[in-house]
């Protein structure tokens, strides 16, 4: 473990949920790796209050994602980027995005991801062939970071007494990326198994944002006795609604998530 105080540190996670989540055990060993260091987590609005409440960080940066014509955005995260003097970056998005971040800095720090021209590069087929979280885990592996364990998430709490939870209960997750919907199981589908579910003796909760609100609606239709909470959980209450259901389902046309 390193124990020097004059470490900067940057975090790079942007997005989306399920692998924001993933990425929290990664994150509380590089803090745990590095507990004298000052570290910095550049995420996305979305995920500030997940951020804030796990305490694993001394700054949140929330990055914009400037599209490629906006170069004022560009040069201002650049400039940004350059002012710190960063001794470690940790890239837990690894994508095309944070790869041209990367190029933003005018003396490379060591850089732990995929990119190309990183210092603890992971190019290796293996670190998208299953799990995000399992890639995190081989990634901070040739940084030295060793026991890479899941967050329980037990700094997580809510009041979701206010909900009309009747237990047992299952939660379903209809959803998928607004962008990608494609992957998403049939709402017929999701409708026959939540009646399955309640024949059972387990209530429906159904989950999501306004983007599931057509699924959702689909699925009350076909099993009355579901329990439709669209658009009225934080990320807080989900993840005390996960931590008390029986079970969480949400499934892709490629398998169950």
């Amino acid at each position: 473990m390193n124990n020097t105080n004059n470490e900067s540190i940057l975090v790079i996670k942007l997005g989306a949920l399920g692998d924001f989540i993933q990425a929290l055990g990664p994150m509380k060993s590089i803090r745990e790796h590095h507990p004298g260091a000052h570290i910095t987590l550049l995420t996305t609005k979305p995920y500030k209050k997940f951020a804030d409440g796990c305490h694993y960080f001394d700054d949140i940066w929330l990055d914009k994602k400037p599209k490629w014509y906006e170069l004022k955005g560009w040069r201002s995260l650049r400039k940004k980027l350059n002012h710190h003097p960063f001794t470690r970056v940790y890239d837990l998005q690894n994508n095309d995005r944070t790869s041209l971040y990367f190029k933003l800095f005018k003396t490379k720090p060591e850089w732990v991801g995929a990119a190309k021209g990183a210092s603890h590069r992971n190019s290796s087929p293996e670190r998208t062939a299953t799990h995000a979280f399992d890639g995190h885990v081989q990634t901070l592996n040739m940084a030295g970071i060793k026991d890479v364990k899941i967050d329980n998430l037990d700094w997580v709490q809510s009041d979701i007494s206010g909900y009309d939870l009747q237990k047992p209960y299952v939660v379903f997750a209809a959803g998928s990326a607004p962008d990608r919907p494609e992957k998403r199981w049939p709402a017929a589908q999701y409708g026959q198994l939540a009646n399955e579910v309640h024949a059972m003796g387990y209530q429906p909760v159904l989950i999501g944002t306004m983007a599931e609100l057509a699924v959702n609606q689909t699925i009350k239709k076909i099993c009355p006795q579901a329990l439709d909470l669209t658009a009225k959980t934080t990320l807080f209450d989900i993840v005390s609604l996960g931590r008390n259901a029986d079970a969480c389902i949400g499934m892709r046309h490629k398998g169950v998530t």
